[in-house]
């Protein structure tokens, strides 16, 4: 996926987001509001995987949530 802007309402993704990855603080939320690159950063910095580990993570929570969609 070579989009970078979630679309729709962020507010409830990033609800999301926080259950999936926990370690994510509300300054990491603020951080990436609703962009891709950014979480994955977010999730390599905070759990300390490799970049195509978190871009794997992203990948599998984007298809299991089929409502989430990222626009440039």
């Amino acid at each position: 996926m070579n989009k970078d802007k979630m679309s729709g309402n962020w507010k409830q993704f990033k609800g999301k987001i926080k259950e999936k990855w926990g370690k994510l603080t509300d300054n990491d939320c603020q951080c990436i509001e609703g962009k891709r690159d950014q979480l994955v950063n977010k999730i390599q910095e905070r759990y300390g995987y490799a970049k195509d580990e978190a871009e794997r993570e992203v990948k599998a929570w984007e298809n299991h949530n089929k409502d989430c969609h990222w626009y440039q």
